[in-house]
């Protein structure tokens, strides 16, 4: 199968839906950890077909929404500094802060610009060499590596004006912290197909061997879900918890050396701030200390003119993490809409709210 229309096969997805529907008789609980399969299984149209004793529930996979209020105040703080250059991925720009967006504060005269990768950044930079260029970087694993060859490549080339705010996240302690509360009480994890094409999937064996619970990591294609599902609905029928991988095109145990090389290179392991869960350790990734020169947060002075603070009636924290969902949110498709949107859940592409709304969610 190495075509993409062969990952939409009506037929086979008949008789995958056939199976999933026959062999499943337990009461089960997925959750999707990333935001591109939240979007993939609503535009799809999977969660219908699935029966009706199996729910689906989105995760903390979206890089915007997870990016916590504090640190994004931290970069309406920087691009209010004279001489410096924003740049960031699109999304980001309209996430509300405490009190405003980067779109906002750019229609106020900041310089923040909307990039579509690193060397966008890098060559404003080598094009303003008297401004002082900040990229923003977010993310998982899936963007840490472009980031960090960004920062080698500055290294290289001499450019002394280009930093990074480095708000990258990893994926495996924040699924652990989930799993850990106990809010939500899941059968499985749907492990993420991009950020596993990194990692490798074997960073997900501790789910089954240390929580008991059945995953899968997916493609984004209809039957690339729908194989996981049928896997998981398996593991669950037989109580036999294990890792499987429905992505093996794209995904090995190892993941990508060369990108994990890289990242290793220019990282280290520190404490995130994510939305709705806070501080956790071991779960960011910030410069090693021979590139000081590039880390925005050791070169700039930010200051906070006050406290950071939540927007009330906001539930993206609660969302994130899987225990409410868009429908009990007072604010969704009323107040919080993708023309005004309230909180990131809505921004993002793959956010879950922005999900619901575009694919009927918002109906019910």
């Amino acid at each position: 199968m190495n075509f993409i229309e062969e990952f939409r096969n009506s037929q086979s997805g008949r008789t995958l839906l056939e199976y999933i529907n026959k062999r499943s008789t337990k009461p089960a609980r997925f959750m999707e950890f990333c935001g591109g399969h939240t979007v993939a299984i609503f535009r799809y149209g999977i969660r219908q077909l699935l029966p009706p004793h199996i729910e689906m529930l989105s995760g903390p996979g979206c890089p915007v929404c997870v990016t916590s209020t504090a640190d994004l105040d931290k970069v309406i703080a920087l691009s209010r500094l004279t001489g410096v250059i924003i740049c960031s991925f699109g999304d980001l720009l309209r996430v509300p802060s405490s009190r405003q967006s980067l779109l906002e504060v750019r229609a106020e005269g900041a310089d923040v610009r909307i990039v579509y990768s690193t060397m966008d950044a890098l060559e404003i930079a080598r094009q303003n060499p008297a401004k002082k260029v900040i990229f923003v970087g977010i993310g998982f694993e899936t963007t840490a590596p472009t980031i960090a060859a960004s920062v080698i490549q500055a290294r290289n080339q001499g450019l002394d004006n280009y930093y990074v705010m480095s708000l990258h996240k990893i994926t495996p302690p924040v699924m652990r912290a989930i799993l850990d509360a106990g809010e939500t009480r899941l059968s499985g994890i749907i492990c993420p197909g991009h950020v596993s094409s990194i990692t490798g999937s074997n960073a997900w064996e501790f789910i089954p061997k240390d929580y008991h619970l059945a995953c899968a990591v997916s493609g984004f294609e209809s039957l690339d879900i729908l194989y996981c599902v049928k896997s998981l609905v398996d593991q669950v029928e037989d109580k036999t918890p294990r890792l499987d991988v429905s992505y093996s095109r794209a995904v090995k145990p190892e993941g990508n050396l060369a990108a994990l090389k890289i990242m290793d290179e220019v990282f280290d392991i520190c404490p995130a701030n994510w939305r709705g869960i806070g501080i956790l350790p071991e779960s960011g990734l910030c410069l090693k200390p021979e590139f000081a020169a590039f880390d925005a947060e050791k070169n700039f002075e930010i200051k906070l003119s006050e406290p950071s603070r939540e927007t009330p009636g906001c539930l993206c924290g609660e969302i994130i993490k899987g225990t409410r969902t868009p429908l009990e949110c007072k604010l969704f498709s009323k107040v919080c809409t993708p023309e005004n949107p309230v909180g990131p859940c809505m921004v993002s592409s793959e956010g879950t709210c922005a999900a619901y709304y575009h694919y009927g969610g918002k109906l019910g």
